[in-house]
């Protein structure tokens, strides 16, 4: 399955979810959630995202993909955080090697945009 077959498939199960500031803008890869940060770590791979009190790891479909030595990584989400908090936040979700079906010291390219965390309310 290619990542335009994952994206598709994400969207038709999940619809949008995220809102305007979130999106990297058109094109190919412009469906996964945009991040704050993601960490290698020893058990598993964290990533920081939007929330607005609701999000959790459950919210978020990942797809891996092996091209010979190459291994990539994309993370979309599947439902919308419906909460109404006052100030936009943050939220961290370790997926772990194992779940990735990776092992802990393979080298991984990370599809998703990464955007800068400005603070709460900004």
């Amino acid at each position: 399955m290619d990542r335009r077959l994952f994206i598709l498939a994400a969207l038709a199960l999940g619809g949008c979810a995220t809102a305007a500031p979130q999106t990297p803008g058109p094109g190919a890869l412009g469906e996964l959630e945009a991040l704050y940060s993601a960490t290698a770590g020893r058990e598993a791979l964290t990533i920081k995202v939007a929330s607005n009190g609701c999000t959790a790891k459950d919210d978020f479909a990942f797809y891996v993909e092996h091209r010979g030595a190459v291994v990539t990584v994309a993370f979309g989400r599947k439902r919308i955080d419906a909460c109404k908090s006052f100030a936009m936040g943050r939220t961290e979700l370790a997926f772990t090697w194992a779940e990735l079906g990776l092992a802990p010291r393979t080298p991984v390219f990370l599809l998703n945009p990464l955007i800068a965390w400005t603070g709460p309310g900004s």
